[in-house]
C-alpha cells in the first residue's frame, strides 16, 4: 500500500449506501419492497453513511407499475426509521423520474413535493450533459434548502479516456460549469462501469486543482474494474464513493462496502465503519433475497460482463436489446446490433448511453439492423434530433438529420434553446384527465409522470379496482412451496427415467 495511505493526515472516505435503490435496481429489476427494507433501516442509520440512496431512478415507475406501492409513502415510511442519515435520490434533470422531458410546472411541483416527503440530496444528471436541463429543478432544490449534487455522465468513444469528445478537458470544463451553478458537490457517474482506474486517478487529481466542492464517484461493477477504480480514486483524494451491502453489490451493481471497509482499515482514509454490523445487515438481505431470485440474471456464468470493455453498452441497455431481438426472433443478430449502436450513437450526436438516451439509441440501432438504416425512425429519435432533449455532445450527422426530420410534425429545422422552453404547461391537463382520482399533489404527480400506469396505480391505491395477482408480494412461504413443487417434479422425472 502507498505510504501516504498509512502515514498521511486523517481524511476518512465518505460512503453513500445505494442498497435500497441502485442495488436492487441493477440486480433485481427494482423489485425490492419497502417491507424488506424496514427490518434493517435503523441499523443502516447507525452505520455512519454520508447518505443513503433510497429513491429516484426506476423506483418511481416500478413501485407504481409492478409493486402497487406509493413512492412518496416509501420515503415517509423510511424516514421514521432513518432519522440521522440524509436521503439521496437520482433525478434525471428535466426528465425527473420518467423517460421524457416534462414541462416546468411539473418539474417545479415534483421537486417541492419530494422535498416535503423527506428528500435531502438531489443527484441531478442529464443524459446529454446539457446542464440547461438542470435549471428548473436546481432552482427549486436551492429554494427548499436541499443539497444539489451536480452530475457528469461519464462516457467514452475509445477504450480509454481521450479522443475528440470525452477527454480530460471535457470533464474539467463540465465540472467547472457545475460548480458555477452553485452545486454543493460534484458526482462523476459511470453508468456502464467503463472507467479505467488510472483514468479516474488522473481526473480526480486534476479536478482537485480546479474545483473546491467535494467529488463523489459512482460506478458499476459491470466490467470488473470498479473496486480498482475506487482504490485509485481514494488514493487520488476522492471525497465520497457509492457502495452496496454485499448481497446487492457486484455484477451490474456497485462495489460491495465490506471489502472497501476492510481494505482501508487502519489507513488515513478509514471510514471507521463497524464491519460486523455490515455483515449482520447482509444476512438479512440474504434471508429475503429468495423472494426476488427470479429477477436475477442467470444466463451467464460470469458475474462480470467483459464484453462491455469493448462495446461499452450499459447492462440495462443490453437487456432491452436482447428483449427486442427476441420478440423479432432475431437474437442471432445481437453482434450486428452492438456494432450498429456505435454507428447510430455517433450519427445522433454521440450522447452518453444512459436513461433515456440509451433506450433511444438502442431501439433505433435494432430498427436499423432489422429494417434498414433509418427506414423506420422512432418518435424519440425525431425529438432528440430536433433538440427536445437538449444539445448533443457532437453535431448530428446532416444526412441523418434530413432523413429523421423529413415530415416531422414540429418542423425540419432543429431548435437550439433550452429543451423545456418548447413544452407547454401540463398540470392543468393532468388534473382534468384524472379528476377526483388524484386526491392531492402527490397523486397528481404520479399521474403526470406516468399517465397510464400512474392513473392505474391510483385506482389500486384507493380501491377503485382490485390489484392483480402479479403486483401482490411473494412471501418466503410462497418460495418454499415453489421449491417443494419443483423438487417433487424433478423426483417424478427421475423415477420415470429409470
Amino acid at each position: 500500500m502507498d505510504q501516504f495511505l498509512e502515514q498521511g493526515p486523517k481524511n476518512p472516505i465518505k460512503i453513500q449506501d445505494n442498497t435500497f435503490r441502485d442495488g436492487h435496481q441493477s440486480l433485481l429489476a427494482t423489485r425490492m419492497r419497502t417491507e424488506d427494507m424496514i427490518p434493517i433501516a435503523e441499523k443502516m442509520d447507525s452505520v455512519g453513511f454520508w447518505a443513503m440512496e433510497v429513491w429516484g431512478g426506476a423506483t418511481f415507475d416500478t413501485m407504481t407499475r409492478f409493486l402497487a406501492e406509493d413512492p412518496f409513502e416509501r420515503m415517509r415510511t423510511l424516514k421514521k426509521y432513518i432519522r440521522k442519515t440524509p436521503f439521496s435520490m437520482l433525478l434525471r434533470g428535466q426528465n425527473l423520474v420518467g423517460y421524457r422531458n416534462y414541462a416546468d410546472d411539473v418539474a417545479r411541483l415534483f421537486v417541492d413535493k419530494t422535498c416535503e416527503a423527506g428528500m435531502d440530496v438531489f443527484r441531478v444528471f442529464d443524459a446529454l450533459n446539457d446542464f440547461r436541463n438542470f435549471e428548473t429543478v436546481v432552482e427549486r432544490i436551492k429554494a427548499n434548502g436541499k443539497h444539489f449534487q451536480g452530475t457528469i455522465c461519464y462516457s467514452l468513444t475509445e477504450r480509454r479516456m481521450g479522443g475528440e469528445v470525452f477527454n480530460l478537458e471535457y470533464y474539467v470544463s463540465k465540472a467547472r460549469e457545475i460548480e458555477a451553478m452553485g452545486a454543493d458537490s460534484l458526482c462523476l457517474k459511470d453508468m456502464a462501469g467503463i472507467m479505467s482506474p488510472f483514468d479516474i486517478a488522473k481526473i480526480i487529481t486534476e479536478l482537485k486543482k480546479q474545483i473546491s466542492i467535494p467529488i463523489h464517484l459512482h460506478t458499476h461493477y459491470t466490467s470488473g474494474m470498479a473496486s480498482m477504480v475506487y482504490l485509485e480514486a481514494v488514493k487520488a483524494g476522492v471525497d465520497i464513493v457509492d457502495t452496496c451491502l454485499a448481497p446487492f453489490a457486484l455484477r451490474t451493481s456497485q462495489p460491495a462496502v465490506e471489502p472497501i471497509v476492510a481494505t482501508l482499515y487502519g489507513t488515513d482514509r478509514d471510514p471507521g465503519f463497524d464491519i460486523e454490523l455490515l455483515l449482520e445487515m447482509g444476512e438479512h438481505l440474504e434471508a429475503v433475497a429468495p423472494k426476488y431470485r427470479d429477477y436475477l440474471a442467470k444466463h451467464r456464468m460470469s458475474v462480470i460482463d467483459t464484453g462491455v470493455l469493448l462495446h461499452q453498452v450499459p447492462g440495462g441497455m443490453i437487456s432491452n436489446l436482447v428483449s427486442q431481438l427476441k420478440e423479432a426472433k432475431a437474437l442471432d443478430r445481437l453482434p450486428e446490433v452492438y456494432k450498429e449502436v456505435a454507428v447510430t450513437r455517433r450519427e445522433l450526436g454521440t450522447p452518453p448511453l444512459v436513461t433515456p438516451t440509451s433506450q433511444i439509441v438502442g431501439v433505433q440501432a435494432v430498427l436499423n439492423v432489422l429494417f434498414g438504416r433509418y427506414k423506420m425512425v422512432t418518435n424519440e429519435v425525431k425529438d432528440l434530433v430536433y433538440g427536445l432533449y437538449g444539445k448533443t455532445p457532437t453535431g448530428v450527422d446532416p444526412e441523418v438529420q434530413k432523413k429523421v426530420l423529413k415530415g416531422y410534425k414540429r418542423g425540419e429545422t432543429p431548435v437550439t434553446g433550452r429543451a423545456a422552453d418548447y413544452l407547454e404547461p401540463e398540470l392543468d391537463k393532468v388534473r382534468e384527465n384524472v379528476g377526483d382520482i388524484a386526491r392531492d399533489d402527490f397523486d397528481l404527480l404520479i399521474a403526470a409522470i406516468y399517465p397510464n400506469t400512474g392513473k392505474q396505480f391510483l385506482k389500486w391505491k384507493y380501491g377503485l379496482e382490485e390489484k392483480p395477482r402479479s403486483v401482490k408480494p411473494k412471501t418466503l412461504e410462497d418460495i418454499r412451496q415453489e421449491d417443494e413443487a419443483m423438487a417433487a417434479a424433478i423426483e417424478q422425472v427421475c423415477k420415470a427415467s429409470f
